[in-house]
C-alpha cells in the first residue's frame, strides 16, 4: 500500500470513528478493532509520554517524529474531527426538534451495549459482581447529581475531555457516554457548532492530558483485571441509564420512543456483529 492510498484509507476509518465518538453507545475503539487498526492505534498510543513535550521545546523535531506515528495519527485524526464537526449539528438539531426521541435512541445504544459487554466476561463470581454493583451505584449517583446539569466550567470541562477520550481504549465504552454521564454531552456539541475555542481548547488538553496519563494504567488494567474492569464497566453503562431516561417525555408519542430504543439496540448488535 503506497503513503497516498494508506493516508485515504486511514482517513476513511478516522470518518468512521468520528461518527462512532458522537453517539452515545458506540465505540470508536470498536470501529478501529473492526476496521483492523485497533492494534496499531493502541500500541502508538502507549507511545506517549509527557516527556516527549521539552523535545518540541529544544527543537528536536526529529527525534520526536521518530517518537511518533504521524502516518497514523494525522489522517486519522482529520477524519475523526471531520465526522465530529459535521456529525454533532445532526445531533444537535435532532437534541432540539425530538428531544425524547433521540435520547430513547441513546437509550437503546447503552442497554445493547452494556449487555454486549457483560458477554465479553468470561465467569461471573462474587467479585465481578460486586464490581459491577459498585460501577452501577457509581453511574446513578452521578446521574443524580444535578448541579452538573448547569455547570460547565472550565475545570469540568478539562476532567471531561479527560475522561471521556480514555473511553476509546475501553471495549464497549464511548467517550459520547461518558459526556453523556457527565451530562456535558449537548454542551461540547453546541460549542462544535458554536467553535467555542475556549471550550473546545480546554476540552482538547484535557484529552491530550488524558491520554497522556491514562493509557497506560487502562492498559494495565485491562490485562491484569480484565474480568473485574468489564463488570465495573457493565455496572457504570447500566447505572447511567438514568441519565438519558430523565431526558424522555412520554405520552401520545410512545410508540416512535419504543421504535428509536429498539434502532439504538438493533445498530450496537450490528456493530457487535461485524466485531465478531
Amino acid at each position: 500500500m503506497n503513503k497516498v492510498t494508506q493516508f485515504f484509507s486511514f482517513l476513511g476509518r478516522g470518518l468512521a470513528m468520528g461518527i462512532a465518538d458522537v453517539i452515545p453507545g458506540i465505540s470508536g475503539g470498536t470501529i478501529a478493532f473492526v476496521t483492523g487498526i485497533y492494534d496499531r492505534l493502541i500500541s502508538s498510543l502507549s507511545l506517549l509520554k509527557f516527556s516527549l513535550i521539552p523535545l518540541i521545546f529544544k527543537g528536536k523535531f526529529k527525534e520526536f517524529s521518530k517518537q511518533i506515528d504521524f502516518a497514523l495519527f494525522i489522517p486519522l485524526g482529520i477524519g475523526i474531527l471531520t465526522s465530529i464537526f459535521f456529525f454533532s449539528g445532526i445531533i444537535t438539531s435532532l437534541l432540539i426538534n425530538h428531544p425524547s426521541i433521540t435520547y430513547s435512541f441513546f437509550f437503546g445504544l447503552i442497554l445493547s451495549s452494556a449487555i454486549v459487554l457483560l458477554h465479553k466476561i468470561k465467569r461471573i463470581n462474587v467479585e465481578n459482581v460486586i464490581f459491577l454493583i459498585l460501577g452501577f451505584l457509581f453511574a446513578y449517583s452521578i446521574s443524580s447529581v444535578h448541579i452538573l446539569e448547569i455547570t460547565n466550567s472550565l475545570p469540568i470541562i478539562f476532567f471531561s475531555g479527560a475522561i471521556a477520550i480514555s473511553a476509546m481504549l475501553l471495549p464497549g465504552i464511548s467517550g459520547a457516554f461518558i459526556l453523556l454521564l457527565l451530562n456535558q454531552y449537548q454542551f461540547i456539541l453546541n460549542s462544535v457548532q458554536d467553535l467555542n475555542f475556549a471550550v473546545l481548547i480546554v476540552f482538547a488538553l484535557g484529552a491530550i492530558t488524558g491520554l497522556l496519563a491514562f493509557s497506560r494504567f487502562i492498559h494495565y488494567l485491562l490485562t491484569r483485571y480484565k474480568s473485574i474492569a468489564l463488570a465495573a464497566l457493565v455496572g457504570v453503562m447500566l447505572g447511567a441509564l438514568k441519565s438519558p431516561l430523565q431526558q424522555i417525555t412520554f405520552g401520545t408519542n410512545t410508540g416512535y420512543l419504543v421504535l428509536a430504543t429498539l434502532l439504538g439496540v438493533l445498530i450496537v448488535f450490528i456493530v457487535q456483529k461485524f466485531d465478531n
